[in-house]
């Protein structure tokens, strides 16, 4: 039986490996993310297929779900967002951790969906940074996995420094977030 198993750049030899700091701590965040779900609706249910034995979430690294955003690196917004909900989300999203990455999982939580009303929030980029954006209603659980693997993607080829770069800290200050 052969495994799939990924192997870092570097220098090789009998017992050994030498590669940046960069490639071996990327790996290591990739493979090991705890996913926030923040589901409010439909794209819930489809999360809970995604978890389940069928697709199995827990194959790519992320089997501990974190119901503590201080625990937490990715959170998973999924569903519609009430404008009265979009100050939790934001606190929930200000009380995780650096490094952490959000997924926008649906039509609702990318764009408000269909409900293009005064009380749902059209997309949750206006309050907080979306890394990936999953469409449909509801998506399937394949594309709930594509989402999770384009986040370990961007997780593995992220360097440490990116979070100190004046682009980023830009970028957190257009959502008021110091």
């Amino acid at each position: 039986m052969s495994q799939n198993v990924e192997k870092l750049e570097g220098f090789e030899g009998p017992g050994f490996l030498a590669t940046s700091l960069d490639k071996a701590v990327g790996l290591a965040r990739k493979n090991s993310l705890w996913p926030l779900p923040f589901a409010t609706s439909c794209c819930g249910i489809e999360f809970m297929a995604t978890m389940a034995s069928t697709y199995d979430l827990g194959r790519f690294g992320a089997e501990r779900l974190s119901f503590s955003p201080r625990q937490a690196d990715l959170l998973m917004v999924m569903g519609t967002i009430s404008k009265k909900m979009g100050p939790v989300l934001r606190q929930v999203y200000e009380q995780m951790a650096e490094p952490k990455w959000v997924l926008a999982v649906g039509a609702c939580a990318t764009t408000g969906g269909i409900f293009d009303t005064y009380s749902v929030l059209q997309g949750i980029d206006r309050i907080i940074p979306v890394d990936v954006y999953v469409p449909g209603c509801p998506p399937r659980p394949e594309q709930i996995l594509d989402g999770v693997l384009k986040i370990q993607e961007l997780v593995q080829n992220e360097s440490r420094r990116r979070r100190e770069s004046p682009e980023y800290l830009e970028l957190l200050a257009s959502y008021g977030i110091e």
